[in-house]
């Protein structure tokens, strides 16, 4: 009998669950994702944004969102370009 058919023997079960879910690169960008959004929310007032030519008034947590998915969005592209 080959290795791969044989019934006996021992096989190292998979861990499944909770360790599969929870890598130190998961957890780390939990983290980071967590805290970012902490620091959006706490900046909250109005601000004044100047894009080239017109000027916007919005709240300042919007312009921190709107830039962090921006830059995710960008990273994720050239990450998908890579391979």
């Amino acid at each position: 009998m080959s290795p791969n058919t044989s019934k006996g023997g021992s096989k190292s079960p998979s861990k499944g669950g909770l360790g599969d879910l929870m890598t130190p690169g998961r957890v780390t960008v939990a983290v980071l994702a967590l805290l970012t959004l902490i620091f959006i929310f706490e900046n909250t007032r109005n601000t004044k944004i100047r894009l080239l030519i017109p000027e916007v008034s919005m709240p300042l947590w919007m312009a921190l969102l709107g830039t962090g998915l921006i830059g995710a969005l960008c990273g994720a592209y050239f990450m998908g370009r890579r391979r």
